[in-house]
């Protein structure tokens, strides 16, 4: 075989294991590997000619492995110290995995005596072992077992189990983990309002700690749709198969829908109540089903008395040679300076003025704005819908008063989990409704998405993340049986995806996790449903 890592050729004439092959490559600060196209752990064995990559905290897949470590490394402690404890990671905040014990209620005292156990784990270095086993197996082992936090949920779909052992403890992990403790030097443990927080390093600074900053409204957020899943007693995805297969889902899709169309009702409500409101700004993440929402929202708004009016914050883009560049050189459209705000901003109080305005068309060919006799006047009970990447920065609307305008975030907040102790990534589900998305209605293949999803999380994190807390409300557009739909539509793309791209890994990961979830038909979903926006089907979008 050879295989190459970096610059270098080795050969070999039998399997070998990467961390024998690159002894004297890796160090301490490495984590696991790419192989071929996909993460493995670092005793991965190599049997066929393979290009290697070794994974440190500055890499993405890196820090996955570093973050599914240190929770593996706190449940073992909680093992330790409170073996009765019913552990449940619910989701992640700011660096950070918000996580509760179901039957147990935690004073400091515990938390320090869990970090204390967490720190003498980790300077023990203590190895991480992996053990797959088929279903039948998986199912005689946890009969026998007397682990609490685990509460393992077997999932019908896998074809085997992996297990990943420490001393006696051992749990279940999606993915792959370090080959041992002493990796983890990083973390904190604290207790935060009814739970507490595993806190990681940034990544930024993948090897120092940095201050926490509170995100209540998001906690919030996701609390109250948890609140109302447990309520319904569908929290995980092997409840969620269970409905599946009884029956009872169509119940359980309508009162889904219900909850949305609820939530956007109140929202209406709530702008009722402010007597100055001439004004709706929505952003969010990719897919998080702004076109939708403003739909549905504005809808609302005329039953309440409003009569919505929109404007494309596209059309005001500067001219292509004033369009800032970024680091690569390239143009960027993204930031804010993008945008011409003077004349932004002076339409807008125009417009709430009761002045008519001749609104641009933005020509992205030819890169500048075109003014084509297009004319908007506002009357009295009008109210502008605005939507866009920038909505909760309040340079985009700098001169309209704040009590004038309401700020809305929305996005796509998972709040189903594999099971007790592996969550859903929002991220993830995020992409998965991209990638059905992209190949429906813009005829894009799961690659072209996958390559150009790290470039979009990038805008996100640097144009709406550190807006979120400064929305006056936040909307969670998830379905928690979304997954499930999306299923048919993804998986068949992702396999398209072969080892020779980077990519490969990514949707592997991907499939695996849409593999746990039992089919939902399309014909049980609404069409009115915001899920009609990515899988097709919908009543507020005329498609071409």
């Amino acid at each position: 075989m050879k295989i190459i890592y970096e610059d270098k050729v080795f050969e070999a004439s039998q399997p070998i294991q990467v961390n024998e092959l690159l002894k004297d490559e890796i160090t301490d600060k490495h984590i696991a590997c790419i192989c071929n196209n996909e993460v493995h752990s670092l005793d991965y064995e190599i049997r066929d000619n393979s290009r290697v990559q070794l994974l440190d905290l500055h890499a993405k897949e890196g820090r996955e492995v570093y973050i599914r470590g240190i929770m593996f490394v706190m449940g073992k402690a909680f093992a330790d110290v409170y073996p009765v404890a019913l552990l449940t990671v619910n989701y992640q905040l700011h660096n950070s995995m918000f996580c509760q014990v179901d039957n147990m209620k935690l004073t400091e005292d515990d938390i320090a005596k869990v970090k204390k156990r967490m720190r003498e784990i980790i300077d023990l270095d203590l190895p991480i072992t992996k053990t797959v086993m088929t279903i039948e197996e998986a199912k005689a082992f946890y009969a026998h077992s007397k682990s609490a936090n685990g509460r393992f949920q077997i999932n019908n779909h896998a074809k085997e189990i992996s297990l990943y052992f420490c001393g006696d403890y051992y749990n279940y992990l999606y993915g792959t983990m370090p080959l041992s403790t002493g990796v983890m030097q990083n973390f904190d443990i604290e207790l935060y309002k009814d739970g507490y927080l595993v806190r990681y390093p940034d990544k930024k600074n993948p090897y120092e700690m940095s201050e926490y900053k509170e995100t209540k409204k998001l906690l919030s957020t996701f609390k109250e749709y948890e609140d109302i899943y447990k309520l319904l007693n569908v929290n995980t995805v092997h409840k969620l198969n269970r409905k599946v297969e009884s029956g009872d889902i169509n119940d359980f899709i309508l009162l889904s829908e219900a909850l949305h169309e609820k939530k956007i009702s109140d929202l209406a409500d709530e702008i009722l109540k402010k007597k100055n409101v001439k004004m709706v700004l929505i952003a969010g993440p990719s897919s998080s089903g702004k076109t939708t929402f403003a739909r549905k929202l504005s809808l609302a708004l005329r039953l309440n008395g409003f009569k919505p009016v929109t404007i494309s914050v596209d059309n005001y883009f500067v001219e292509r040679q004033d369009t800032p560049k970024d680091e690569q050189g390239n143009y960027d459209f993204e930031c804010i300076e993008a945008i011409d705000l003077k004349l932004f901003n002076d339409h807008l109080v125009k417009l709430l003025n009761g002045e008519t305005v001749e609104v641009p068309k933005f020509d992205f060919k030819i890169g500048t704005k075109i003014y084509d006799g297009t004319t908007m006047k506002m009357g009295k009970e009008d109210i502008l819908v605005i939507e866009g990447i920038h909505c909760l920065n309040d340079r985009l609307t700098s001169k309209i008063p704040q009590d004038e305008k309401v700020k809305i975030y929305i996005s796509d907040l998972t709040v189903l989990n594999i099971d007790y102790f592996n969550r859903i990534s929002t991220t993830d589900t995020r992409l998965i409704r991209r990638i059905v998305r992209d190949y429906n209605f813009r005829g894009y293949d799961a690659l072209t998405t996958l390559k150009t999803w790290y470039s979009v999380n990038r805008g996100e994190e640097k144009n709406i993340y550190p807006f979120q807390e400064y929305a006056d409300y936040m909307f969670n557009s998830s379905l928690i049986y979304e997954l499930a739909v999306f299923k048919k539509y993804a998986v068949p793309l992702l396999k398209e995806i072969d080892n020779t791209h980077k990519e490969y890994g990514e949707a592997q990961r991907i499939i695996k996790l849409l593999e746990y979830f039992d089919d939902i038909p399309d014909d049980d979903i609404p069409n009115t449903s915001l899920l009609r926006e990515f899988i097709g089907g919908s009543i507020y979008h005329k498609e071409k």
